[in-house]
């Protein structure tokens, strides 16, 4: 090849690089799309995880929506309160008062209070385990698998299964919802994280069943309901709820829950019959909506002339009760 072709060739190549250069250059300036400044300003004090707790497509889909008036300056779970402050001086705007949220587990059926009806060999992911029959291996249908879906979304290694049920670590969970979206059952909650009582129970049974498949259950028996001053606890399907704004954590639905009014002595032989403790009895109708005797219930609840608050039973041995017939 000649000297000239050679140069001709490098002629070609730059020209054609200096063509698309230029043509680039021109086209980036007609159609660039102008930024808001304070857009990158927020992006930079992002926590940049891109877990998509805030509801947008990752920490720029949030900066943008601020910007546009969209979203609140505390628009990002993960960064709580420092970052909502430090976005509400790039807005020019007050944060205003930030609630530390936390995700909570609805279920305290472990393995020593749930019980199991088969044996499940295969494939660990709730979605899946949920598919078999009656929901999964565990007796209740509403309860935690365990099989770790939300152990698997959580990009904070915030959550773990204990004991055959998640459990939230409160101080690593940054309340960004994956767990909630991946759950089939439906069983994990925002909640505040100062929220002291919680109903570790999501069934919509009722109180036999309930009591048939997990000692931990709610039995919607109204008692939490029934205590509370603040109209903050609801029975609602067979299972309490809790108002969190309304609840100031007084405690009086977790001391009426359960009362242990009623325990089980000998009659003749194994067989046993319920004995009342009137001092612990409330009336709350628990024992007589589980009483599985029909037609006429072996246990009733009948008025007494004043509500009664429940007191801590006292511990003492159960005697044998010689009783010559029932009544009926």
């Amino acid at each position: 090849m000649s000297v000239t072709g050679i140069i001709l060739a490098a002629v070609i190549v730059g020209g054609t690089g200096l063509f698309i250069g230029v043509f680039l250059g021109v086209a980036g300036k007609k159609f660039a799309v102008e930024v808001d400044e304070r857009e990158e300003a927020i992006l930079g004090v992002l926590p940049g995880n891109n877990c998509g707790g805030c509801g947008y497509a990752g920490c720029s889909g949030l900066a943008a929506a601020i910007v546009k008036g969209e979203a609140e300056v505390g628009g990002c779970p993960v960064g709580g309160a420092p970052v909502a402050a430090k976005v509400g001086e790039i807005m020019g705007v007050a944060a205003g008062a930030q609630v530390h949220e936390v995700a909570f587990v609805k279920c305290g059926g472990d393995c020593e209070k749930a019980k199991q009806e088969y044996e499940y060999h295969g494939l660990s992911d709730c979605t899946m385990v949920n598919m078999m029959q009656d929901g999964g291996p565990k007796a209740c249908s509403y309860g935690c698998l365990g099989d770790g879906s939300c152990v698997q979304a959580c990009p904070f290694d915030a959550i773990h299964i204990v004991n055959g049920v998640a459990v939230v670590d409160k101080e690593a969970c940054k309340a960004c919802g994956k767990c909630v979206a991946v759950c089939p059952k439906h069983l994990i909650e925002i909640v505040p994280y100062d929220q002291k009582h919680l109903v570790k129970c999501n069934s919509q049974d009722k109180g036999k069943a309930v009591m048939q498949a997990c000692t931990a259950g709610c039995i919607g028996c109204k008692m939490c309901e029934k205590a509370c001053k603040f109209e903050a606890v609801t029975v609602e399907n067979n299972i309490a709820h809790i108002d969190y704004e309304k609840c100031k954590d007084c405690g009086a639905c977790a001391e009426h829950c359960p009362t242990q009014a009623v325990h089980m002595v000998p009659y003749k032989g194994t067989l046993t019959i319920p004995q009342i403790n009137p001092d612990l009895c409330i009336g709350c109708g628990g024992c007589e909506s589980i009483c599985p005797v029909r037609p006429m219930r072996a246990i009733i609840v009948k008025s007494n002339v004043e509500h009664k608050f429940v007191e801590k039973p006292k511990e003492e041995e159960v005697k044998e009760v010689e009783v010559d017939d029932f009544g009926f």
